[in-house]
């Protein structure tokens, strides 16, 4: 009853046949044959194919939507019972540059001993973008980016945003009092989600305020904008607890600290449809008990 149907979904969602059959491990043809023969015992067309794109019919559409979720459940389930002992497996996360400091590198080492049967694939992105299309387990991304069909676990709490300078670039350049000074100071920037960080959105009498700022120092390493800002280079606008250290130490202080707004938050995120899986409900507790820690 359910040949063909894993096929069928994976070509729905991934909207490429061979990209579904590399998702499987077969080859193409193969997948073509056990979508061929799932409609035949439907008696429709599920799937329109062209040289260039696959797409669904309205029968399909209306297959993927009652079939995709049972499927789900049913491999959660297989899942979940072969990894009762011990989770297992690949789990793929999707993440930001300037997560990995926050929430990869301080439990890498001590998860990965802690669980020697996962094996963990982290690939890094500023938007959430697609997790299921993109074959990912989950995500973490700030909450405010999050779309209504995920679910979202909180990991942090709320993260505040600074604008900090070293103390050497605040005595030649002088140390900006209100949100209109940034148009003098030379600010880097970070490069991300295909912009190059022009924009800094601030918050005056209880509303965001966006400051364009210009500046000679561009980059899309979140550790390299910091370093920069510790020699003197510019302003920076950056999560505090990334610098936090770095403003202890007096190698960075914080300018314009009544302006500076707050976001929701980081969260782990996964498709609302699937099940937590073993392999990803350990690495929530894993990482949220050493955040809390």
């Amino acid at each position: 009853m359910l040949d063909g149907v894993d096929a069928f979904v994976r070509v729905a969602e991934r909207r490429s046949f061979r990209a579904a059959a590399k998702d499987l491990g077969v080859s193409p043809s193969a997948v073509s044959q056990q979508v061929k023969a799932l409609e035949e015992r439907a008696g429709v067309p599920l799937l329109v194919r062209t040289t260039r794109s696959v797409g669904l019919t309205e029968a399909g559409e209306i297959f993927l939507r009652r079939s995709g979720p049972a499927l789900a459940e049913l491999a959660a389930a297989f899942d979940e019972t072969r990894n009762l002992g011990e989770p297992a497996g690949l789990l793929r996360l999707n993440m930001p540059k300037d997560v990995i400091p926050i929430l990869i590198e301080p439990v890498l080492a001590e998860f990965c001993e802690a669980y020697p049967r996962i094996d963990l694939e982290i690939v890094t992105s500023d938007i959430p973008g697609n997790l299921i299309e993109e074959g990912y387990d989950a995500g973490v991304h700030l909450g405010e980016m999050l779309d209504n069909d995920t679910v979202g676990l909180r990991l942090t709490d709320p993260i505040r945003f600074v604008v900090v300078a070293s103390p050497d670039y605040l005595e030649h350049h002088g140390r900006p009092r209100v949100l209109a000074d940034l148009r003098d100071h030379s600010c880097i920037r970070m490069f991300a989600r295909g912009e190059s960080g022009t924009k800094w959105v601030f918050i005056e009498d209880g509303r965001p305020v966006t400051v364009s700022v210009t500046g000679r120092v561009v980059a899309n390493d979140i550790g390299l904008c910091i370093t920069a800002a510790c020699k003197g280079l510019g302003l920076f606008f950056t999560a505090e607890r990334l610098v936090a250290d770095r403003i202890a130490q007096g190698q960075l202080e914080v300018v314009l600290p009544d302006h500076t707004p707050t976001s929701d938050g980081l969260y782990l995120h996964y498709p609302s449809r699937t099940h937590i899986l073993p392999k990803l409900r350990v690495f929530i507790d894993f990482v949220s008990a050493r955040l809390k820690r």
